[in-house]
């Protein structure tokens, strides 16, 4: 019912670029973990990096864009609920995580350096937490 009262398409826009932001990262901790196992497998490298390149820095400039413009759709602006700044946490400081993962994947795809993969699978699977704590901040409303 909230989300009827709510602009149809800047939601949908964020709600898909959160999707895609979550499924990446979940590709980059899983295929990254395989490779940290199998390090005679050099694609799930390259899947890991580009993963994260092509998809989830997209997905997270959607999600953050189109946050904002709800946000600024709204009348109480200053008061804003407990699962609004979990989402903002998720997405500001969570930034730095995904561009760490991004360089430590990029190190590790060039070097092929086990300890730069298990960097990268680790920053990947922080984040993925960070963005798991978000999404059931957003889907319970907490502090509403």
């Amino acid at each position: 019912m909230i989300a009827f009262s709510r602009p149809f398409l800047p939601l949908f826009l964020h709600v898909l670029g959160a999707m895609l932001l979550f499924g990446s990262m979940l590709t980059a901790t899983i295929t990254s973990f395989t490779a940290w196992r199998r390090p005679d497998i050099a694609i799930l490298r390259n899947v890991t990096f580009w993963t994260l390149v092509a998809v989830a820095v997209p997905a997270w400039v959607v999600t953050r864009v189109f946050a904002q413009v709800i946000l600024s759709k709204e009348d109480d602006v200053y008061d804003d609920p407990t699962w609004v700044g979990i989402g903002f946490i998720a997405t500001e400081p969570g930034l730095l995580l995904l561009l760490g993962a991004i360089g430590t994947a990029f190190w590790w795809r060039r070097s092929s350096k086990p300890v730069a993969g298990r960097i990268a699978a680790v920053l990947s699977g922080l984040y993925l937490v960070l963005l798991c704590i978000a999404w059931l901040a957003m889907s319970g409303k907490w502090g509403s």
